[in-house]
């Protein structure tokens, strides 16, 4: 199959957002006194949407109580969380790479807010690579954003859906879309597997083979 789309998850797929997230996880998490949690624990969740995760770390599921620990997290992940992102070797020329390729357009969705993923892309050059990025927010889940797109028309059945986490690969399925699991991100082998990928990639490079 030759795609038309490739669609870009943001975190764990482009850029590592690990030492951001974690950092403004603990911020909302003891201003509200909750104890810290390590590193590891929080990566564990980095991917799906932000009010999913506080209620699984919080036990609270109250909707107004997960609306203000978001918007606390936020608070600190606007100033500052954002910038703490690293670019994941060889991600930069695979994207500009794929870019100049005829035929071939790109697009992010991603979970993460719309402002704060093209100030992410913005910070590493890449914004001008993609067509679109779509973000997510409290309630909204991926398949929902991908289901979105392809009734607006911006993207056709002829995508891919390219993420490190299970919930990219189910949202493809769910729109009838092609996957790609990658395995440089937060997702394990077994994780992505058990979400039967069209492809599965060990590295940014392998990328290519999409076209």
């Amino acid at each position: 199959m030759s795609y038309e789309w490739l669609i870009f998850d943001l975190d764990g797929t482009i850029s590592d957002p690990k030492l951001g997230i974690v950092r403004s996880f603990n911020f909302a998490l003891e201003h509200y006194g909750f104890a810290p949690q390590s590193e590891a624990d929080i990566a564990a969740y980095i991917g799906p949407p932000l009010d999913q995760t506080f209620v699984q770390l919080t036990g609270n599921n109250d909707p107004l109580f997960i609306e203000m620990i978001v918007a606390k997290y936020r608070e600190r992940y606007a100033e500052v969380g954002y910038s703490e992102n690293h670019l994941y070797p060889d991600m930069k020329p695979v994207l500009l790479s794929l870019k100049e390729k005829e035929g071939c357009r790109l697009g992010v969705c991603t979970s993460k807010r719309a402002d704060f993923a093209e100030k992410i892309l913005a910070m590493f050059g890449l914004l001008d690579v993609f067509e679109f990025v779509s973000g997510g927010d409290i309630g909204i889940e991926k398949w929902q954003q991908l289901e979105a797109l392809r009734q607006a028309g911006t993207i056709s059945q002829k995508a891919v859906m390219i993420g490190d986490r299970a919930v990219d690969l189910t949202a493809a399925q769910h729109n009838q879309l092609d996957s790609a699991g990658v395995l440089w991100g937060y997702g394990s082998r077994e994780e992505l597997e058990q979400a039967s990928p069209t492809h599965l990639f060990e590295h940014p490079e392998q990328l290519i083979k999409l076209l």
